[in-house]
C-alpha cells in the first residue's frame, strides 16, 4: 500500500498543480478581477486633538483631504455592489511625519476581503501646523453708494462692536480690521439689517479661510438716512446804540441760509434757523457790531448741519451809524391846519412868515428827503384832545407841527411848535 502511494509522485505533483491552475483559470474566467474608480473621495482625519491640545491649529494644504480618484481592484461580481460611500479613506495624526504629512489608508466597508488592491491619486494629507492665536477687533460699518436725492447719511451704528477671531498665527496677525459693508444706493429711509463681517489686511485685501473662527459672522447695522432742507437764517438784534447813534438796517451775514438734515417728520415743520434775542447785542455801541455765532447751538432738536464743508460758524455784522440833523425852512403859508371846529378860523402868525423844521436821521436817509415834497400840518383835533378841550378859546396858542414822511423812512423830527391865532368867523 505504501509503495502505491509513493509511486509516480512526480506525476501526481504535476497533476495537482495542473488542477490548481485549472481552478484559477476557471475562476478567473467566470469572475475575473476588474477595477472601478471613484472620484473626490473625502479623507477623515483622526485624532486631531493631538494638535489642538498643544495650543496649535492645522490647515489642510492643496485640498489633500479629498482624493481626486481612487481605483479599487475587485472581482467583477463585486463591482455592482460597491459605491463611493463604501470607500473609507483615513489619515491618523498619530502617523504625522516630520514634514507635516499624514499617510492615507484606504479600505472598503464591505468586501474588504475580496479587494485585491487599491490605487489612489495621492497617498498623504499635507498639513500646515501653527500656533493658534486669538485676537479681538472692533467692528466697523462701511457705507457704499449714494442715498436718494434730497437725503443724506446720518448715524451709522452696529449692534455689537467687537469680534473675536481665532486661527493660525500667521493669518490672524495679518488682520487689521473687521468690517460690515452696507450699500445704501437709492435708499430714502432708515436701514436696519444683518450684514456679513469681512476681514481685511493692511492692503485692503479680504482675508478668507476656513481655518479662521469668528465669534460672530454677522452683525446688525443701523443706518439713519435723513431728509435735507435749505432754510434761511434769521436773527433778532438786542439793545440800543449810544445816544446819537442808530441801526442803519444794512446788516450782513457770512451766510443767509443753511442746509440742515433730520427725520422727515421733524424737517417738514422747520422754516428757519432762528438766532434768539440777546445773542447779537448793540447796547451802547458807536460802531458796527460783528458777532460770531455758532448755528449748531440753535438747530432744532433732531437736526444737524448737512454741509460737510461748513462748521456752522457765521459772522453777523450789524451796521450802526451816527445820527445827523438837517434843518428845513418852510413858509407858513404851506402849513395846513386840520380839524378846525366850525365857526372858527385860524392863522399861523410866526414872524417872517417862515418856520424851521429839524429832521434827525442817518446821513443817507436825510439826503433822500426832498423839502419840496414835505407835507407839514397842524392837527387841531389832536391838540384839543391833548389839552382836554372841546374847542379852542379865541386867541394865540402854541401848537405842534406834524411832518409827514415816507412810511419806510426812519427819519424823525424834533418837536416844533408854531403860534396859531384862533378867531371867530364874522
Amino acid at each position: 500500500m505504501k509503495n502505491k502511494l509513493t509511486q509516480n509522485w512526480g506525476l501526481k505533483l504535476v497533476s495537482f498543480l495542473f488542477a490548481a491552475l485549472l481552478w484559477v483559470i476557471v475562476t478567473n474566467i467566470n469572475d475575473p478581477i476588474e477595477h472601478t474608480t471613484f472620484s473626490d473621495v473625502p479623507v477623515t482625519i483622526r485624532n486631531t486633538e493631538l494638535i489642538t491640545e498643544r495650543g496649535q491649529i492645522y490647515e489642510v494644504l492643496e485640498d489633500t483631504d479629498v482624493i481626486n480618484s481612487v481605483t479599487v481592484y475587485v472581482p467583477r461580481s463585486v463591482i455592482p455592489s460597491l459605491s463611493k460611500s463604501d470607500v473609507v479613506a483615513t489619515a491618523d495624526i498619530n502617523d504625522l511625519t516630520s514634514l507635516d504629512t499624514v499617510p492615507i489608508k484606504i479600505s472598503t466597508s464591505k468586501y474588504n476581503d475580496k479587494v485585491e488592491s487599491v490605487k489612489a491619486s495621492i497617498d498623504s494629507v499635507k498639513l500646515n501646523i501653527e500656533n493658534k492665536q486669538t485676537r479681538s477687533f472692533p467692528i466697523r460699518a462701511s457705507v457704499t453708494g449714494e442715498v436718494g436725492e434730497g437725503y443724506m447719511l446720518g448715524d451709522v451704528s452696529t449692534e455689537q462692536n467687537l469680534i473675536r477671531i481665532s486661527g493660525p498665527e500667521s493669518m490672524v496677525s495679518r488682520i487689521v480690521k473687521a468690517q460690515a459693508e452696507v450699500n445704501v444706493s437709492g435708499f430714502t429711509s432708515m436701514i436696519s439689517a444683518d450684514f456679513d463681517i469681512r476681514l481685511y489686511d493692511e492692503a485692503g485685501t479680504e482675508i478668507r479661510s476656513a481655518s479662521l473662527e469668528k465669534s460672530i459672522s454677522k452683525v446688525r447695522v443701523t443706518v439713519d438716512i435723513l431728509e435735507t432742507k435749505t432754510v434761511p437764517i434769521s436773527y433778532q438784534i438786542s439793545g440800543v446804540p449810544a445816544d446819537g447813534y442808530r441801526l442803519t438796517g444794512e446788516n450782513t451775514s457770512t451766510r443767509n441760509n443753511v442746509m440742515i438734515a433730520g427725520k422727515s417728520r421733524i424737517i417738514q415743520n422747520i422754516t428757519a434757523i432762528e438766532i434768539p434775542e440777546g445773542v447779537i447785542d448793540v447796547t451802547g455801541t458807536r460802531e458796527d457790531v460783528t458777532t460770531l455765532v455758532d448755528l449748531k447751538e440753535y438747530l432744532p432738536e433732531g437736526t444737524i448741519i448737512a454741509e460737510e464743508d461748513f462748521t456752522g460758524m457765521i459772522n453777523v455784522t450789524v451796521s450802526v451809524g451816527q445820527e445827523m440833523r438837517r434843518i428845513f425852512t418852510i413858509p407858513v403859508r404851506d402849513i395846513r391846519i386840520t380839524g378846525v371846529p366850525a365857526g372858527l378860523k385860524t392863522e399861523i402868525t410866526d414872524p417872517d412868515g417862515i418856520c424851521t423844521i429839524t429832521l434827525i436821521g442817518l446821513s443817507a436817509e436825510l439826503q433822500e428827503i426832498n423839502v419840496n415834497t414835505l407835507e407839514v400840518t397842524v392837527d387841531m383835533t389832536a391838540w384839543l384832545a391833548e389839552q382836554e378841550l372841546e374847542e379852542p378859546e379865541p386867541g394865540y396858542h402854541q401848537m405842534p407841527l406834524i411832518v409827514s414822511l415816507p412810511e419806510d423812512s426812519a427819519v424823525v423830527w424834533e418837536e416844533t411848535e408854531v403860534q396859531v391865532h384862533v378867531t371867530e368867523e364874522e
